[in-house]
């Protein structure tokens, strides 16, 4: 489906591929495309929702400029996915024993590895690299408590909030392990310590702004290469540590399943990240705040809530939405509203055949709190064309 909606109030116009957006969102939108950093147009997917400063759902390309806040805290938020060459009759009857099994092998929440010394060779190739962020900003591990050492036990971990480890099976019944997770406690203290910064770099122009939290640092000032350097480093961790948890989930599949091999190529992909990019004839930065890159035949995962579908896409390479498409289902109720909203019986019946928690814990992300999966991927038929519907039989939440 074609663009469904244009918004001309800002200084360049904001095209959306939906109908369904709510007021907030709807202003944040008018002022992301307000700013002069802006290249071409803002991009709103059909998932578009409120966020802190800048809008989630939203591609935001900056001409020699980035917002730290665009690209949020968990940088390098993103999927990882592998088909496995087995059939759901393969899997056991009983579910929970597999289940349990990752979660204890794979920290959730606030829990990290034990023992770092297990994951020293995935950690080897960031220790360089963040000694020499860190020289430069040090401030960044006061964020963090035991920051040098967090980090590596981090990598593997799944974190909270919307999180996820799924086993599922496509239309022909075939088994998928499918993970989201992003850069963990460090991508959290470089970028909430990148957003301040920014702040306090745009000094009295900051009241000019339509937001403070679209503060942005200009290339070529003091603290901009810096910001490059650290986004870099934490998407590149990101990218590492869902493919250390996949190789952890595998390892474990391995002593509960018949002998598999991995049928497909995995997919790996952000959608909370910042690249550089060639749209409209200029080479911009492009930041996807809740968007996945989707150039011709580029692979992606669009995932539902705990209890919808999921999808694996192939991209077409929109121009106007600048080779991008919707990351997820996107929120339709805050975690205080949707808690205030259902109860533990609600998150029993709307996850009814998976294996899964179903306490007062998880209720923030019961499937009713996000937007329909379906009309999501409606609006962007344009965007992308789908490979493989994914129906999750096992998730484990944060």
């Amino acid at each position: 489906m074609p663009v469904k909606k244009i918004i001309t109030k800002g200084r360049v116009p904001v095209k959306i591929y939906t109908d369904n957006i709510d007021l907030a969102a709807y202003q944040q939108l008018v002022n992301l495309a307000s700013l002069p950093i802006i290249h071409s147009h803002i991009a709103a997917m059909p998932d578009v929702h409120c966020g802190i400063g800048a809008t989630v759902g939203a591609v935001i390309p900056t001409k020699h400029a980035i917002i730290p806040a665009a690209v949020g805290v968990d940088i390098g938020c993103g999927m990882n996915a592998v088909k496995l060459s087995l059939k759901g009759y393969q899997l056991p009857d009983t579910l929970r024993g597999l289940r349990l099994n990752i979660e204890e092998y794979v920290p959730v929440g606030f829990n990290a590895h034990a023992n770092s010394n297990i994951r020293l060779k995935a950690c080897e190739p960031f220790r360089k690299r963040l000694d020499a962020i860190l020289e430069h900003h040090p401030n960044i591990t006061k964020r963090m408590q035991n920051a040098q050492l967090k980090w590596m036990n981090q990598m593997g971990t799944l974190g909270g909030g919307n999180h996820f480890i799924e086993l599922c099976l496509d239309q022909n019944q075939d088994v998928w392990v499918m993970l989201h997770s992003g850069s963990r406690g460090i991508g959290n203290a470089i970028g909430s310590y990148f957003i301040e910064l920014a702040k306090k770099d745009m000094g009295n122009h900051l009241k000019n702004l339509p937001d403070k939290d679209l503060a942005y640092l200009n290339e070529g000032t003091k603290h901009f290469q810096d910001y490059l350097d650290a986004v870099s480093w934490a998407q590149d961790y990101a990218l590492a540590n869902r493919r250390e948890m996949m190789n952890i989930i595998l390892e474990i599949l391995k002593l509960h399943l018949p002998p598999f091999q991995i049928a497909e190529q995995a997919i790996n992909c952000h959608h909370n990240y910042v690249a550089k990019e060639e749209h409209y004839g200029e080479k911009v930065f492009v930041t996807r705040k809740g968007a996945i890159r989707a150039g011709v035949g580029e692979l992606g995962i669009i995932p539902g809530s705990m209890g919808a579908c999921s999808y694996i896409v192939k991209g077409k390479g929109a121009d106007t939405a600048f080779h991008s498409c919707a990351h997820g289902a996107g929120r339709q109720l805050s975690r205080t509203a949707a808690k205030n909203k259902f109860n533990v019986k609600d998150l029993v019946r709307e996850t009814a055949g998976i294996e899964c928690r179903k306490d007062k814990h998880v209720i923030d992300e019961i499937p009713s709190a996000y937007k329909n999966i379906d009309q999501v991927m409606a609006h962007q038929t344009d965007l992308v064309d789908v490979l493989y519907q994914l129906n999750q039989v096992i998730c484990i939440k944060g």
